[in-house]
């Protein structure tokens, strides 16, 4: 009896050693991963987020009925302190009543096209000519002037749709996540990555003054191609959502295959007619943004009052049904608070959920929050609750199933990590921890005040190709045994968070924008 107890204790002592001394709950573990995997509600929370909601701009109906479904949907589960928090202004809400378009000269064909974000209605049908505008510098706007009201305007740029032999559907080889890995990214900028961002900006500051010029010409419709392929568009784009902005005109974004089309019949003298009908709504009741919060309260009386937070952005683009961008995020976030409630774990620190909004246009709800709760990054004025956090995960990266974590910088964290994927490697192919970072998405207000924020490495299976931001962005491009996968990840590692001795690692706290000279 002696022999197996010493037996017992050494390999206890050796899990520990190669944990990193990390205590690992194996029994926690094992019932996540049976409630997660076996037991899954995934199919069901993605469909109401996706299917049931709709299309979820900021401060659409689309987002209120996602937002207040989640909001039920928790207190159901008997989460706590559940609600939707206010972070500051957004601006006007706004959805797609009707939306159609077709080419009828010199042939009848429809068209695939998306109404632009926060565009007004046509007045009822638009039929007529299209005319072709170039504007490639502010100064080719002035061939245009006083010529395009009433008008149908096409804006189309030369999409080269040559076919393509690479798969849409992509997972990391081994070799990617090695090289991944071991080759470390800086935070700062400089170079080509200077270069492109000002190219970026140039570009962007021209076709804002190209939609002021066209809101004053007042044409009867605006086309605009938009890159893509194979019946897929690519949107996210939008005009003013702001209180007092003038309601820009009719806009359509559209398909590159027809926008080619129309280009190419135009430069060959032939007419071209479309017929259109748009109806878009506004909403100006309420131009708060919200996010949606709900709790799990921790259970030890020292360490209640810290918190372990995990999330993802609610709202989405409005060409699908936001699935992989991000309610796959949202919905795995949710399973993950589910699996940990409905097991009464019962944790020592609070876990929270919180569903963002605002995050297609400039990651705000997320930013506003922090700002409101932990500190402000300009200043780097911290409050009380910002030495409460253990640490914030996120999860915005498509359906793909996790296959590592970006440190963003914080090295101390690699062990804690390291120790947790080694009691899930059944389930996590090829761990990888990278020194990276990686941008783009809610972890990174946190990142920006000292606290420890982190995005998951994940699979991009058809994300870049053909989900993110795109009008095939529905529930059918999800992979639910991804999904899944994420979910009881995500579950194991909010639950050692919150178990730890200690809150995790940090790094040293960033200095002051204002300090810095930022923008």
């Amino acid at each position: 009896m002696m022999k197996s107890l010493t037996t017992c204790l050494l390999f206890v002592g050796v899990v520990f050693f190669a944990s990193g001394q990390e205590q690992i709950d194996y029994d926690a573990i094992s019932k996540i991963k049976t409630e997660g995997l076996e037991n899954s509600q995934m199919e069901h929370i993605a469909s109401y987020l996706t299917d049931v909601s709709g299309p979820r701009l900021t401060n659409s109906p689309g987002l209120k009925r996602a937002s207040d479904w989640a909001v039920e949907e928790m207190k159901k589960w008997g989460m706590e302190n559940v609600k939707l928090e206010p972070w500051g202004e957004f601006g006007k809400g706004w959805e797609v009543e009707k939306s159609y378009v077709a080419m009828t000269e010199p042939y009848y064909m429809p068209f695939i096209a998306v109404p632009k974000a926060w565009t007004g209605s046509t007045k009822g049908e638009v039929t007529g000519e299209v005319i072709l505008v170039n504007i490639e510098e502010e100064e080719d706007m002035e061939q245009y002037k006083g010529k395009l009201k009433g008008k149908i305007v096409l804006i189309a740029n030369d999409y080269d749709l040559t076919a393509t032999f690479d798969p849409d559907g992509n997972r990391y080889t081994d070799e990617e996540l090695k090289e991944m890995q071991n080759t470390p990214i800086s935070r700062g900028g400089g170079g080509d990555y200077s270069d492109r961002y000002a190219r970026w900006r140039a570009m962007r500051a021209l076709m804002n003054k190209v939609s002021t010029f066209l809101t004053e010409e007042k044409p009867a419709l605006v086309i605009n191609g938009r890159r893509g392929m194979h019946g897929t568009l690519f949107t996210s784009n939008g005009e003013s959502y702001a209180p007092d902005a003038e309601i820009a005109g009719p806009a359509l974004e559209m398909a590159p295959e027809y926008t080619n089309l129309m280009k190419r019949l135009l430069e060959k003298d032939i007419t071209v007619k479309l017929e259109a009908e748009i109806t878009t709504k506004f909403f100006e009741d309420d131009y708060q943004g919200y996010n949606v919060i709900g709790e799990i309260p921790g259970s030890d009386p020292e360490l209640k009052d810290e918190v372990v937070m995990i999330g993802g952005h609610l709202d989405s683009w409005h060409g699908g049904t936001g699935a992989t961008d991000n309610a796959s995020g949202c919905a795995v976030m949710l399973e993950a608070a589910r699996i940990i409630q409905e097991l009464g774990l019962n944790p020592k620190r609070t876990i929270r959920v919180a569903l963002w909004t605002g995050e297609e246009q400039g990651i705000h709800g997320s930013r506003n929050y922090v700002k409101n709760h932990f500190g402000d990054r300009e200043t780097m004025a911290l409050k009380p609750e910002h030495e409460k956090l253990s640490a914030y995960y996120n999860i915005d990266n498509g359906t793909g199933r996790i296959r590592g974590v970006y440190l963003q910088g914080n090295a101390a964290a690699r062990p804690v990590f390291s120790s947790w994927f080694s009691a899930m490697s059944d389930i996590i192919e090829t761990p990888t921890i990278t020194i990276r970072n990686t941008g783009g998405t809610d972890h990174l207000g946190f990142d920006a005040i000292g606290l420890p924020g982190f995005q998951f490495i994940q699979d991009e299976v058809e994300y870049n190709t053909r989900t993110h931001h795109t009008n095939m962005d529905v529930y059918d491009r999800l992979e639910m045994d991804d999904l899944k996968q994420i979910a009881t990840v995500i579950a194991i590692i909010a639950y050692h968070t919150a178990e730890r001795e200690e809150l995790m690692p940090r790094e040293t706290l960033p200095v002051a924008e204002t300090q810095t000279g930022s923008n």
